[in-house]
């Protein structure tokens, strides 16, 4: 290895060991609560019960210029092989998540339930809390995750509260701060797009036009949605 390789690299690492130095001082609480107002981030969500002994937890919100009616669809719809996440589809591809966000409401996706599981990349979310129009709770077992999505009516618009908590069990102390700062730094990117696009979707009007890929009628739809046999 040449001196200016080692230069390069020990660069990096310093650079690298600044940020996750400065990153509890400086950045953690903007990653964590992107646009949620101080009474939502200490706001007690049904699903919160699911985790009780939450490692993380992350509250973002977005406010929507329309009625949650408007927002549920494109709620229920999200995961891989359905409408996406629409977040930065490139950078989920990288990693084999399957990711192409709709740009419309899917009606072969909107019949979700209690107890339904659907594809998240590599891993299946189940559904744990449902309430039409107010509240969607999920959980991925495997990963110790549970993902709520609160809808509050306000003023003519909508708060959208995402809510996650995270569990690192088994893991050294010091290893969490350092897969926090990862999860947390991604995670408030890749959610700040989520709420963004959600917003974007619902604040304009419906387009009847399929997404690229999807058939011509949701009859035509191989894709199982739930693992349950449910169509």
């Amino acid at each position: 290895m040449t001196r200016r390789r080692i230069r390069i690299l020990s660069g990096a690492g310093l650079a690298a060991g600044l940020l996750a130095a400065s990153y509890p001082l400086l950045w953690r609480d903007r990653c964590l609560h992107w646009g949620a107002r101080p009474d939502e981030t200490a706001a007690s969500f049904r699903g919160d019960e699911l985790l009780p002994c939450a490692d993380v937890v992350t509250t973002r919100a977005i406010t929507i210029e329309a009625q949650p009616k408007q927002i549920w669809p494109w709620l229920v719809q999200m995961g891989s092989g359905r409408a996406g996440t629409y977040t930065y589809d490139w950078i989920e591809n990288l990693f084999g998540l399957d990711m192409h966000s709709a740009e419309v409401i899917l009606p072969q996706f909107q019949d979700l339930r209690v107890g339904d599981e659907y594809a998240l990349g590599g891993v299946m979310v189940r559904v744990e809390a449902l309430d039409p129009d107010e509240l969607l709770v999920t959980r991925v077992a495997g990963w110790h995750w549970v993902r709520i999505f609160c809808l509050i009516p306000e003023n003519g618009s909508t708060r959208l509260v995402l809510r996650n908590r995270l569990a690192y069990p088994g893991i050294k102390p010091a290893l969490q701060v350092y897969h926090r700062a990862i999860s947390e730094a991604v995670g408030a990117l890749m959610e700040r797009k989520m709420l963004l696009g959600i917003k974007a979707r619902a604040e304009s009007e419906p387009d009847e036009v399929w997404p690229e890929g999807w058939p011509d009628s949701p009859g035509e739809l191989q894709w199982p949605p739930f693992s349950n046999g449910r169509h």
